[in-house]
């Protein structure tokens, strides 16, 4: 199902309900390139707007330790995005002013005069269209201002009609993929810090427990949607392992890759009394004391991301994303009692 079904679709909803939009502007009072950010908590509430697009964090990890996963690969989501911004009548207040105060030089203010009303191809800001289409304009995605990716969305405004899809040659309009891809960046997920048994120091060739705490860890999501066009798509991510790095190369881990994989809704095994003997599904063994200090273990949970959208058969799948945290591990020697 396309973008533009979907419009359709919705476009009668909205019809039946003269005032379900009649306080939202789709660029806000920006200019056209800036990015508007409206929500709680300095943006990290459970819903927020950025431009044009609506996030829905009430399924996301929360808390003072909880951050962003980084994808596995170099792929990054986009650091700009066109999506409605303008009414016609709202397009024309914001390039009069500009073109009046002949700051941009006179051919350029005469080519976009020529543009948007002069009807080449436009006429007139579009205004016989009013209520049938938005213009689309540049946004640049939350926190990637400083991006060099940030100032490839160099297209001048368009208009899109309610009832079709964006310019096929425009792969940052906005579409379920690119609502995923945003979304994806409003993932949060919790600190990685392993249980570990012994808790507070373990000795030298001794097998040390590390499990996680399977109700911290469990799957996180983000909406993104476009109301004015009906659009959403749902990010997941879900933990599927922990590679364990001890800090040392004088140390030994279980299983011997370091990775602890998700079995049975859990990540390790907590040590319980009468397992001394055992060997642990997922832990480590230190070869040598830490002396006076200590070593840094990094825990970093793998989590699998796809994504399910409007018109999208079926989950898609995006990169892997990984985070992790260090922790303290002090390793003693045992001490032998001479007789």
């Amino acid at each position: 199902m396309s973008v533009c079904a979907v419009v359709l679709a919705s476009a009668t909803v909205l019809a039946s309900s003269p005032s379900a939009w009649a306080d939202f502007v789709p660029g806000g009072e920006g200019t056209g390139s800036e990015t508007q950010v409206d929500g709680g908590q300095e943006g990290q509430g459970l819903s927020a707007t950025a431009g044009a697009v609506v996030y829905d964090r009430a399924n996301n990890g929360s808390g003072r330790s909880a951050g962003p996963v980084a994808p596995a690969t170099n792929w990054t989501p986009p650091a700009c995005y066109y999506a409605p911004k303008y009414t016609p009548t709202q397009l024309q207040k914001t390039l009069e002013p500009v073109w009046e105060a002949e700051s941009t030089g006179y051919q350029w203010d005469a080519e976009q005069r020529d543009k948007y009303v002069k009807g080449h191809p436009y006429k007139d800001f579009n205004k016989e269209k009013s209520g049938r289409g938005y213009w689309w304009d540049s946004y640049v995605t939350a926190g990637r201002e400083g991006d060099p990716g940030a100032l490839d969305c160099t297209k001048d405004i368009f208009w899109v009609d309610t009832n079709d899809d964006p310019p096929a040659d425009i792969p940052q309009a906005i579409t379920p993929e690119v609502l995923a891809q945003l979304a994806y960046a409003e993932i949060r997920v919790p600190t990685t810090e392993v249980d570990l048994a012994p808790e507070n120091a373990t000795k030298v060739n001794l097998p040390t427990w590390a499990w996680l705490d399977g109700a911290k860890f469990k799957p996180v999501s983000v909406t993104a949607s476009v109301p004015l066009l009906g659009v959403e798509a749902t990010t997941t991510a879900v933990p599927v392992s922990v590679e364990i790095d001890p800090g040392t190369a004088d140390a030994e881990t279980y299983p011997a890759s370091g990775v602890c994989e998700v079995e049975n809704g859990s990540i390790g095994a907590p040590y319980a009394k009468g397992k001394a003997d055992e060997t642990p599904p997922c832990g480590v063994k230190y070869l040598r004391s830490s002396g006076d200090g200590s070593y840094q273990l990094k825990a970093t949970v793998t989590w699998k991301i796809h994504w399910t959208g409007t018109g999208v058969d079926g989950e898609q799948t995006l990169p892997d994303g990984a985070f992790g945290g260090d922790q303290d591990v002090v390793v003693q020697e045992i001490q032998a009692v001479n007789r």
